[in-house]
C-alpha cells in the first residue's frame, strides 16, 4: 500500500492557511495506480452481491463508479441541492463553520437493496454521516461505507454505522 500511498500529494495550506490537504488527482492519473486500487476495494466485496454503490460528489463519483462497474452494480449518485432532476430526499450537516447539504434521488434505492457507499476520502464523517442517513431514509441496507484513503488522526469513523467502514489507505 505504500506505493500507492507515496503516488499521492501532500499541497500545504490548501485550500487555506494550516491544511495539509491529500491531492489525490496524482494517482488517478497514473493508470496502473488507479486501476490497481480500484482492483483492491472492488476484491472485498466480490460476492457480496451489492446492488447500487452511492457515491457523493465530485470525487467520490470517479472511484465509486469504477467501483461498482467491477462489481456489476448500479450507481446512485448523491449531490448538492438542486443537481438532480426528480423528487429527492434531502439532509442537511454541520460542517466545521456552517451547514452543507445534500440530497439523493428518492426513488434511486430500492426496499431492501444492499448498498456500498463510496467517497474519496473519510476526514471527519460529517458528509458520510449525511449520506448514511439518506440511504437508510430510502430504505437500503448498507453493506459497508468505503474510501480510497482515511486521515485516521480525524476519527471519522466514530460517526459512522461501527464495522462498517473500509478505507485501503490510512494516514
Amino acid at each position: 500500500m505504500n506505493d500507492l500511498k507515496s503516488i499521492i500529494r501532500d499541497v500545504h495550506d490548501f485550500p487555506k492557511k494550516g491544511i495539509v490537504f491529500k491531492d489525490i488527482t496524482t494517482l488517478l492519473q497514473d493508470a496502473k495506480s488507479y486501476q490497481r486500487m480500484v482492483d483492491l476495494i472492488s476484491h472485498r466485496y466480490v460476492g457480496e452481491h451489492i446492488d447500487k454503490v452511492v457515491v457523493v460528489e465530485a470525487r467520490g463519483f470517479i472511484i465509486g463508479s469504477a467501483l461498482a462497474y467491477k462489481l456489476g452494480a448500479g450507481v446512485v449518485l448523491v449531490r448538492k441541492p438542486g443537481k438532480l432532476p426528480s423528487e429527492t430526499f434531502s439532509k442537511t450537516y454541520s460542517l466545521e463553520y456552517g451547514t452543507d447539504t445534500l440530497e439523493i434521488h428518492k426513488d434511486a434505492i430500492k426496499q431492501g437493496e444492499k448498498i456500498l457507499i463510496s467517497d474519496d476520502l473519510l476526514a471527519t464523517g460529517g458528509t458520510m454521516a449525511a449520506v448514511v442517513d439518506l440511504v437508510h431514509g430510502t430504505g437500503g441496507d448498507i453493506v459497508e461505507c468505503c474510501f480510497m484513503a482515511e486521515l485516521e488522526f480525524l476519527e471519522g469513523r466514530k460517526k459512522l454505522p461501527e464495522g462498517k467502514v473500509y478505507s485501503l489507505l490510512k494516514f
